[in-house]
């Protein structure tokens, strides 16, 4: 059996975004795909263009994430289910615990998630990475040998270099359908990625850098 490993995001879609041929390569090699979601992606505007409120969004967006993870090769999915666009309002302490709990019962080695920054900024992207980095560095997490950070504007400001570079032409058919299975995000979607039929040239990259390994006391974050 090959490595466990952990993708813990914000929002259904953060999975494709930035690392969707990466977990499509996992897989193909025999290795386990787990993901942890804070919340259900049920804020945003352009997804109630196709759902009567937020909590039929909330169920849309469920759904959808559950046909992404099929093309990309995820075996599991949990949502927490906190509010989407507040989770650094919600309980530090609590949502850590949450974390280390779900490290735990899929015993995660390689844990992947947003760098402090969010890489855009986004308070929901940020709070997650800092509760992830918390749950890892806790010492109630033995099974983790890694921690990775999407590669973001600070670390790059910072000087690092991605740890893991996927070139995603090859796989970019597998990412564009998960992409597609996001249907309510259609509007952002476009936005980052195009028509989703033309190679996007300037998003050919899925990097991560390495922020933490076992043996090793020094984290860049």
């Amino acid at each position: 059996m090959g490595s466990q490993n952990g993708f813990i995001y914000a929002h259904p879609d953060d999975e494709t975004f930035l690392s969707g041929c990466l977990i499509r390569r996992l897989a193909d090699a025999g290795e386990d795909n787990v993901l942890l979601l804070a919340t259900r992606g049920d804020a945003g505007r352009q997804g109630l263009e196709r759902a009567k409120n937020r909590q039929e969004l909330a169920e849309l967006r469920e759904h959808e994430m559950r046909a992404a993870a099929e093309i990309l090769g995820i075996s599991t999915i949990e949502h927490l289910g906190w509010p989407d666009g507040q989770l650094d309002e919600v309980d530090f302490e609590t949502l850590v615990q949450q974390i280390i709990t779900f490290i735990q019962h899929h015993e995660v080695e390689n844990v992947y998630t947003f760098a402090e920054d969010g890489g855009n900024g986004h308070r929901d992207h940020i709070a997650i990475s800092k509760a992830t980095t918390a749950a890892v560095h806790s010492g109630a997490c033995p099974s983790v040998r890694k921690l990775y950070y999407a590669y973001s504007p600070l670390l790059r400001a910072q000087g690092l270099q991605p740890s893991i570079l996927i070139d995603t032409e090859k796989l970019w058919p597998v990412k564009a359908a998960a992409l597609k299975a996001h249907q309510t995000q259609h509007v952002t979607i476009g936005r980052h990625f195009g028509n989703l039929v033309d190679f996007p040239e300037e998003r050919r990259w899925e990097a991560f850098v390495l922020g933490w390994q076992i043996g090793n006391e020094l984290a860049i974050l």
